[in-house]
């Protein structure tokens, strides 16, 4: 039996006796343990909501490995990461985290959610720790907090992804800056503008979730030739394509194989197009399809060796 329960029970049979002298005490304790049930129910509510499929999860654990001073979750959408990296704060590990959308109904909607399970929290360290922006991604005020920065971008493609990060970097070129991208598409083209920037990488997994593939990028502004090892970014992914860095619902192997598969079709489907549309245009359409031409992409996939996963 549960303790407000119990105490409901209890209140009833004093009012059946006629112990009058006893409602006032008890009618305030009902309205007590009343709020306290719904205000528990709430933040179980909210606990649950809080739950993260198998992309966030993984790139909450990404962020596990490093340390930083700011954490900017962009594009925050309902806030679940930045929610869950406030949640697994500890007094040794701690890291300011920036809820950062363009949205002002979303952003409203988010301040009163963290306002309300967030600022009654006993631990000080959530209490303070996080903050919310409406503004534009490619104007976040970095050079404004001391620190180390990740900026997580995620829910995106890597097209838009490509001019934040290009504003970032023009604008906080002096501040070394890891990104941890999750495009949703054009990951090709993000990945060759990073090359182009001359990132770093730290890190790349491949996650499945709900029948789709994400690419999962941990890069740093600072340059390939600064750091130590093999951190050079490839425009088709490494580590992605080995097995042990892939935990998921089908089998690492098959992962790996039909992510492959889908790119490679999805490019020969993209260049058969313009080459028929080559053949009914006039010369000038001719030239300008050439410019987008995806052979190189198509060539580049079909040289991935996915030798390593056969045993």
């Amino acid at each position: 039996m549960s303790l407000p329960f119990y105490y409901f029970s209890y209140l009833n049979c004093l009012l059946v006796k006629g112990h009058r002298y006893t409602i006032t005490i008890f009618l305030t304790i009902k309205v007590f343990l009343l709020k306290h049930s719904v205000k528990t129910n709430l933040k179980q509510s909210f606990k649950h909501s809080l739950k993260l499929g198998n992309r966030l999860q993984k790139i909450e654990k990404m962020v596990a490995t490093q340390r930083y001073g700011h954490i900017w979750d962009c594009c925050c959408d309902h806030g679940l990461l930045g929610c869950a990296l406030l949640n697994r704060q500890a007094s040794n590990i701690v890291s300011d985290i920036h809820f950062v959308d363009i949205v002002p109904e979303l952003m409203a909607e988010l301040e009163i959610k963290l306002q309300r399970f967030y600022s009654s929290s006993s631990n000080e360290v959530i209490i303070k720790n996080w903050k919310t922006h409406c503004l534009d991604v490619a104007k976040l005020p970095l050079d404004q907090y001391d620190g180390k920065h990740l900026v997580i971008i995620a829910g995106v493609g890597g097209d838009l992804m490509i001019k934040f990060i290009e504003a970032i970097n023009k604008q906080h070129h002096n501040l070394a800056i890891d990104f941890l991208l999750c495009p949703v598409h054009h990951q090709f083209s993000l990945r060759s503008k990073l090359i182009e920037l001359d990132f770093s990488l730290k890190d790349e997994v491949l996650v499945e979730e709900n029948q789709r593939f994400y690419e999962v990028l941990l890069v740093s502004s600072s340059s390939a030739a600064e750091g130590k090892g093999n951190n050079k970014i490839s425009p088709v992914g490494n580590k992605i394509w080995q097995s042990d860095s892939i935990k998921v619902s089908l089998s690492q192997a098959e992962i790996v194989d039909k992510y492959l598969n889908k790119t490679l079709n999805h490019y020969q489907r993209m260049q058969k197009g313009l080459q028929q549309s080559n053949k009914q245009d006039n010369q000038q359409t001719k030239t300008n399809n050439a410019n987008v031409d995806v052979q190189h992409i198509i060539d580049a996939y079909r040289a991935v060796t996915l030798a390593s996963l056969v045993s």
